[in-house]
């Protein structure tokens, strides 16, 4: 269930008392414990004992560390199974806490209410779960969907320029996969701003739940939104474990840029498209320095994406800007063509 909310918070606390929990929790980071817990709070009118749950903000704290302290708490506060987990955050937040609440006990109930552009249009969207394993991207994971996600996107305010960015690959994403439209009006901003990204977040939010509910458990169709990640999570495990993280959307950018050309090798999508798809990722994020990373390393990481099937590269590729395809092989030539490429923008 999608819940769109502009400036109705109250409509969470009656969610809450529907479910009418047992025991009720707030997961949160530092920093969205400070700009926007208390608007969730004051907007929560419940006489149902709360605790509030807090970690480290980053990538780092997605680990099987942090989610085995979060179910000793909850066993500790006597969390059954009818206690509501409240997950208020970005991806990270939201990936962990719905892998916790999915696992604890086999399951309990989960809400999200994102923080952030990328977990309002792309992360909190669509029932998947995931800690990451040895630097390895959602490596580990459940299939659950929560009770409902909360859009309010008043708490985008709060967000540094990069982060807005960051959010913006994967709306991106969505309209060259999806909607040309969506992708042409996105690609046509001339700046990013909260202003200016609000009208487009419901719309890229429901593009991506339109294709989840198709295929769920991503058997098939939901594989187009993997598009720009085969890659992008590599470069984002890689400069992880180097422990040089970057935004999880410059990574996505960055595979943008590259499955595309692939696509475009292909004989898929024409040069036109991919110098207009290149040139709108180039104007907007920086262009990730791949002179000091080992191609070859990057390559064994992609082979630990779930997509990929008997130890061969499948990736997701453009028939065109609107429209994808997904489970093709790829050769690992044509992978490091198409990251020269990039390396030399």
């Amino acid at each position: 269930m999608l819940k769109i909310l502009d400036k109705e918070m109250e409509a969470l606390s009656a969610l809450i008392s529907e479910i009418n929990p047992s025991r009720l929790f707030f997961l949160c980071d530092e920093n969205t414990h400070s700009y926007c817990l208390t608007t969730v709070l004051s907007n929560t009118e419940t006489s149902i004992p709360y605790e509030i749950l807090e970690i480290e903000p980053g990538e780092e704290m997605k680990t099987l560390t942090t989610a085995s302290q979060l179910w000793d708490i909850l066993l500790e506060f006597g969390a059954d199974r009818r206690a509501l987990l409240v997950c208020v955050g970005g991806g990270v937040i939201c990936d962990l806490g719905g892998f916790v609440a999915s696992t604890y006990k086999r399951g309990i109930p989960c809400i999200y209410v994102p923080t952030t552009l990328l977990s309002m249009c792309d992360a909190a969207i669509g029932g998947k779960t995931g800690i990451d394993l040895h630097h390895i991207k959602n490596a580990i994971g459940t299939f659950q969907k929560p009770k409902a996600i909360f859009l309010y996107t008043e708490f985008l305010t709060t967000l540094p320029y990069i982060e807005l960015r960051s959010g913006f690959a994967e709306m991106l994403k969505h309209g060259l996969i999806l909607d040309e439209a969506h992708f042409h009006e996105l690609s046509s901003l001339e700046e990013l701003t909260v202003e200016k990204l609000t009208p487009y977040i419901q719309s890229s939010a429901l593009l991506k739940t339109a294709v989840v509910e198709k295929d769920f458990t991503e058997s098939g169709e939901r594989k187009l939104l993997n598009f720009g990640h085969t890659i992008g999570h590599a470069v984002e495990s890689y400069l992880l474990e180097k422990a040089r993280p970057i935004p999880h959307g410059e990574a996505v950018a960055l595979g943008i840029v590259c499955e595309s050309f692939i696509s475009m090798e292909m004989g898929m999508l024409h040069h036109e498209q991919f110098e207009k798809i290149t040139s709108t990722v180039q104007r907007f994020f920086p262009t990730i320095d791949l002179h000091e990373i080992d191609l070859s390393s990057l390559i064994t990481l992609m082979y630990s994406d779930k997509k990929n099937v008997n130890g061969t590269l499948r990736f997701t590729l453009l028939n065109e800007i609107g429209t994808g395809r997904y489970d093709i092989e790829i050769k690992e030539d044509l992978v490091r063509k198409a990251l020269n490429y990039y390396k030399y923008l």
